[in-house]
């Protein structure tokens, strides 16, 4: 795991200076809800979503350091005070750092389908994981996901809902659109973004026009 970070920089995070469990009122200087999105990507749903709603707190977790870096400035340039970010592996991170019943809702978009089958074992959604995230969440908290890729849909399905430990504690409810997504996206990421402009063929699954969409309530 690597972090990196500016020194006397609160949006960065630098786990050197905190303990396991992370204690997220300490991190956010304050109490409330946590959502935290695992692939945080350029940081455009964490920043849109830390300004339209200043009394939740907003966690991203992204590997690519240029992603990293990116998103790191540019909360800064925007002066959002509710988001902090890490550079780590968001599987080995939830495991160690996090603590039980610390988070509302994990948001999961467009997560990595390692489409080979030599790499199964690097996609974010496998029962041990998600037994690590059912841990974190509160009661009543949520996964939001959302994929263009189909045979990672129906695992990330199986995962959540057939498997026996996972199926005990989720159930699926309606994929509403963020409340910070354009007309016509449901999500309002700058991967989503990316995708619909260079139409590729999506995905239909329920309601949700074009995009493999799953909001699953614990």
């Amino acid at each position: 795991m690597i972090n990196m970070c500016q020194k006397d920089d609160t949006i960065a995070v630098d786990l050197d200076k905190y303990s396991a469990p992370l204690d997220l009122k300490t991190l956010f200087g304050r109490p409330g809800p946590v959502h935290l999105e695992l692939g945080s990507g350029k940081g455009t749903f964490l920043l849109n979503q830390a300004r339209i709603n200043p009394h939740f707190s907003y966690f991203g977790i992204e590997w690519a350091n240029e992603y990293y870096r990116y998103s790191v400035d540019r909360m800064r340039r925007w002066q959002v005070e509710n988001v902090r970010i890490l550079r780590a592996d968001g599987r080995i991170f939830i495991e160690q750092y996090l603590p039980d019943e610390s988070i509302d809702t994990f948001h999961v978009y467009f997560p990595d389908p390692w489409p080979k089958n030599r790499h199964h074992k690097r996609r974010f959604f496998q029962p041990a994981v998600i037994a690590q995230v059912a841990r974190c969440l509160v009661i009543g908290g949520e996964i939001r996901t959302a994929t263009d890729h189909a045979e990672y849909f129906e695992v990330i399905k199986s995962v959540l809902l057939d498997d026996p430990v996972s199926s005990q504690r989720f159930e699926p409810v309606d994929f509403l659109p963020a409340n910070t997504a354009a007309p016509g996206e449901w999500v309002g990421s700058n991967f989503e973004r990316k995708i619909y402009s260079t139409g590729p063929p999506y995905l239909y699954s329920g309601d949700a026009e074009n995009l493999s969409l799953l909001d699953i309530y614990q």
